[in-house]
């Protein structure tokens, strides 16, 4: 699998100086956890799971999740479990190609079930979510560890930080402290850390609109920082943290300017696409998806394949970025101070090195974008609403 694949390669191959790499699901940790990308979420009970896979591969997804948790009611449950197995069977047998497919479990006993269920087919299922981690997860790490002894197949396990004990800032830090120990010490299963901002929010009853984003409501921006600051070092401790669901798909009324400026808008053409872009509020999408970065973290979990273009053409890595991560790596040795070639700012070999090696592995899973061609072009060349 490849990111923009589902792309025509003429115009794959004029968007890009180095196109992204190709790799499968048996990629190793640091390139995977970059490369999951926009998440998709899908609730288990869905009818036709095998076809919403592959819809959602053809619109670019490379990773998916089928909830067996919030997403559905809990007289369900027993449904969706059986739904699943039914969906993800048929599907491998179709041979049908699909993104990575993680399943998010209620309880560590569904684990097994879900394995006893699939059979040998559920080598094809690429890992589980564990919803609401903590200290006390640690059954459902046990739990991917024997399942995938048992299969003799790499499950990988994504935890979804969101417990209430992480919102409350006076249990905060140890809870915080607690799960990152645990996942320490069962890393080999760990592809990267989720955050559950809908369950956060629920602590103090709060919903943000489209025009307003994670980074704007000060209780949440503040538990995101402190997750990403304990699960997210650069410093060889830490695992690739992902951005907050995105939950809207259809922008009601505003109340604040636009978030997208007009000026890279500039041909009639990318003037329409502004205004759908607007129109669908994913003005505040593309805003949030630029801050998560910013903060640190990559990738994001959606819930509508129109979300998903955003998400990746932002990912794309740029020329000038690219050009200065690969000097400060080059200088790395020597240290010191260097002013780009781009001649707008200076790069320390130092201070900057984690930040270039995280470019160059985006760069691995997203590629490099062409001199000429900017965010607006990327985005164009893959949005769908």
């Amino acid at each position: 699998m490849r990111h923009f694949d589902h792309l025509d390669p003429g115009l794959r191959e004029g968007l890009f100086s180095v196109q992204p790499e190709s790799f499968d699901r048996t990629a190793d940790r640091d390139l995977l956890a970059v490369a999951l990308g926009a998440t998709l979420y899908t609730p288990a009970t869905r009818p036709a799971i095998d076809a919403d896979l592959r819809k959602a591969r053809d619109r670019g997804v490379l990773c998916s999740v089928l909830c067996l948790e919030d997403a559905i009611a809990d007289a369900d449950v027993a449904f969706a479990e059986k739904n699943l197995v039914h969906q993800l069977t048929a599907s491998v047998e179709a041979g049908d190609t699909r993104p990575l497919v993680f399943v998010r479990v209620r309880e560590p006993e569904q684990v097994g079930r879900l394995v006893e269920g699939l059979g040998e087919l559920a080598r094809h299922v690429d890992g589980f979510v564990v919803p609401k981690f903590t200290a006390a997860s640690e059954p459902f790490l046990d739990a991917v560890v024997a399942a995938s002894e048992q299969l003799d197949h790499r499950l990988w396990v994504m935890p979804v930080i969101e417990s209430p004990e992480v919102f409350r800032l006076e249990t905060r830090l140890a809870t915080l402290t607690a799960a990152r120990d645990l996942l320490r010490s069962h890393a080999a299963p760990v592809l990267a850390v989720r955050i559950g901002a809908t369950d956060l929010s629920s602590m103090l009853g709060l919903r943000r609109p489209a025009d307003i984003t994670v980074y704007d409501v000060a209780p949440l921006a503040s538990v995101i920082g402190d997750i990403v600051n304990v699960m997210g070092r650069r410093d060889g401790t830490g695992f690739v943290v992902t951005g907050p669901v995105w939950e809207h798909f259809e922008n009601g009324e505003r109340m604040f300017k636009p978030q997208l400026r007009e000026t890279p808008f500039t041909a009639p053409a990318e003037r329409v696409l502004r205004r759908r872009l607007i129109r669908r509020g994913l003005d505040g999408l593309i805003r949030e998806v630029a801050l998560d970065h910013a903060n640190g973290l990559l990738g994001k979990t959606v819930i509508h394949p129109t979300h998903v273009a955003a998400v990746h053409a932002l990912s794309v890595v740029t020329q000038e970025d690219h050009t200065d991560a690969l000097d400060i790596v080059r200088a790395q040795r020597g240290g010191g101070v260097a002013a780009s070639q781009y001649g707008n700012k200076m790069n320390e070999a130092t201070p900057h090195l984690a930040w270039a090696e995280a470019t160059l592995l985006r760069a691995r899973a997203f590629g490099v974008a062409s001199e000429d061609v900017t965010f607006v072009d990327l985005l164009e060349a893959g949005v769908c609403l």
